[in-house]
């Protein structure tokens, strides 16, 4: 029984986070670039296990009852990856762009990471759909001993996740030490920043005139 549901989380969080969002995204071109990847892997992981842990201790209700929150959260994650997505483009657009070498680390300031892993991770609304109230809201389907192996699994999940993409994405390392390469994946990563923004500003917009 308690097998079934860390099965059941890992199977349901690995569903709901497996998804080329902007979070995904950014820890693959750090694994890519590798920029920091142990603390932005390690420290996306932490974020979602504390919104699962949120999310089965009933903070889904909670949000539910604050329906203001969501619009700013939307409108804030919109503005974050408007900026993020501009300054991809710049480094695309005006040179220099400085592709990664053979056997070279990209080293930027771990402050610098940990702040862009911790907003990639809150400021996010989508995040909270997923971890907070689809996952809490399930996991409060079960009982207290279940519901925790539940959550231990869908934690499990996320790490497992997010150190595949971080690390695996050194397969694709050689994309980086090439300028043209360098210029595709940041042109790449503005464009979808861009799509997710707009995605949130339509659905406000739209939830405005309701």
């Amino acid at each position: 029984m308690y097998f079934g549901a860390f099965v059941d989380g890992a199977l349901i969080g690995a569903a709901l986070i497996i998804a080329i969002g902007a979070q995904n995204l950014f820890v693959l071109r750090q694994g890519m670039a590798r920029d920091q990847v142990f603390i932005i892997c390690f420290l996306s992981a932490c974020i979602d296990a504390l919104l699962i842990l949120l999310g089965a201790m009933g903070l889904g209700s909670a949000i539910a009852a604050f329906p203001w929150l969501v619009p700013w959260a939307s409108w804030g994650g919109a503005l974050f990856l408007i900026a993020f997505a501009l300054m991809s483009l710049r480094r695309a657009i005006w040179p220099p762009i400085k592709p990664v070498k053979e056997n070279e680390v990209v080293t930027s300031s771990k402050r610098k990471a940990i702040l862009l892993t911790l907003a990639f991770g809150f400021l996010n609304p989508h995040v909270y759909l997923d971890t907070v109230i689809l996952l809490g809201g399930i996991a409060a389907g079960y009982e207290f001993m279940p519901r925790v192996y539940f959550v231990v699994g869908a934690i499990t999940a996320s790490f497992v996740w997010f150190f595949s993409i971080g690390y695996g994405a050194r397969v694709f390392a050689p994309a980086m030490r090439t300028r043209q390469g360098a210029r595709i994946l940041d042109l790449s990563v503005a464009g979808i920043m861009l799509i997710v923004a707009a995605n949130l500003i339509i659905d406000q917009l739209a939830a405005t005139q309701m």
